[in-house]
């Protein structure tokens, strides 16, 4: 059996399945869309993706992607986030310079995508847009988005203001997209992709999973407390802000969130020293679990181990498959 949808089609890839990428202020998370990890998504039959901001210029995520075909000749993508910035990045120098280097699939997120999406388009690239509401899925479909990924309060990093969860807005997405769309937040294995199936969505965008595997340029350190945590080791800061963002539950985190919470509240100069990218890339680097913020989603309670990429997305397809076949024993034979 081979599970054919829409976005295996349109990617040319086996297995639906994307590699996401947890956003965050100051680039704190989005370190783990490197070549190492990209490729070895799209080597084991997925769609790796490359987090053009983790790079310093857009000169580097040209090396960037030359380094990836040198691990990979199948499809990969790059994610570009406008994310708040006292000082943004030169967006459009970075997609320049991915559509020069050949790139054809990009992975959009943030506010006002809408040049980006029009360049993307005027140089036949395919876009999959990140949205954690229907209204802006359908903006983004009119802007020309061939792809949504329908984020739920589940995800990790940044997932919107409305609090509604994946079951009921995949299900609202059936209801009212035309394109194709994949489920983001909560994923992890087989049955989370065969649900996400059963509810229209033509694959899945897994993050912290993929943060919890062999080729995720990450310290060990990070990868074993995500599989000894649960789902209860997540925490919403930022809310009082109403930029909310779910990361991992430390001891930084919960500073924030009791800044925010007394009297008077804080102001995002009260917590910038906690919250600075800094900080949270020394999590990455050393291990130090409470050095700084990082995202993880609540699907950290379905983490048990850290395989290669190639065997989760392996077990994921078998996984799949099994339970397709076993639904179909449901029919009753009249």
């Amino acid at each position: 059996m081979v599970i054919q949808t829409r976005l295996t089609q349109l990617l040319n890839i086996r297995i639906p399945v994307v590699q996401g990428e947890s956003e965050f202020e100051n680039n704190v998370c989005v370190r783990v869309g490197l070549p190492p990890l990209a490729s070895a998504v799209s080597n084991a039959g997925g769609l790796g993706i490359l987090t053009a901001l983790t790079q310093p210029s857009p000169d580097a995520l040209r090396e960037a992607i030359r380094e990836t075909r040198k691990l990979t000749s199948k499809p990969f993508g790059v994610n570009i986030t406008i994310l708040p910035a006292i000082t943004p990045p030169d967006y459009a120098a970075y997609a320049r310079a991915a559509v020069e280097e050949d790139v054809r699939v990009f992975e959009t997120a943030g506010n006002n995508p809408g040049p980006l999406i029009k360049y993307f388009k005027d140089n036949d690239c395919i876009v999959l847009h990140k949205c954690t509401t229907i209204r802006h899925a359908k903006t983004a479909v009119r802007l020309g988005a061939d792809i949504l990924s329908i984020d739920g309060f589940e995800c990790a990093g940044h997932p919107g203001e409305e609090d509604i969860g994946g079951l009921v807005l995949l299900a609202r997405a059936a209801q009212e997209l035309n394109v194709p769309y994949i489920a983001s937040g909560g994923f992890a294995d087989g049955r989370g992709l065969a649900a996400a199936l059963a509810l229209g969505a033509a694959g899945i965008n897994m993050g912290t999973r993929f943060m919890c595997t062999v080729e995720a340029p990450i310290h060990q350190n990070v990868k074993e407390r995500l599989v000894s945590a649960t789902e209860a080791d997540t925490i919403h800061i930022f809310r009082t802000l109403h930029n909310t963002a779910r990361v991992f539950k430390n001891k930084v985190a919960e500073e924030v969130v009791r800044l925010e919470r007394q009297p008077g509240g804080a102001k995002f100069e009260d917590i910038r020293h906690l919250v600075a990218g800094v900080r949270g890339r020394q999590v990455y680097d050393i291990g130090d679990i409470d050095a700084g913020i990082w995202s993880a989603g609540v699907v950290i309670g379905l983490i048990k181990d850290i395989p290669t990429c190639e065997e989760l997305l392996t077990r994921i397809e078998r996984e799949t498959e099994e339970i397709i076949e076993n639904m179909s024993k449901l029919k009753a034979k009249l």
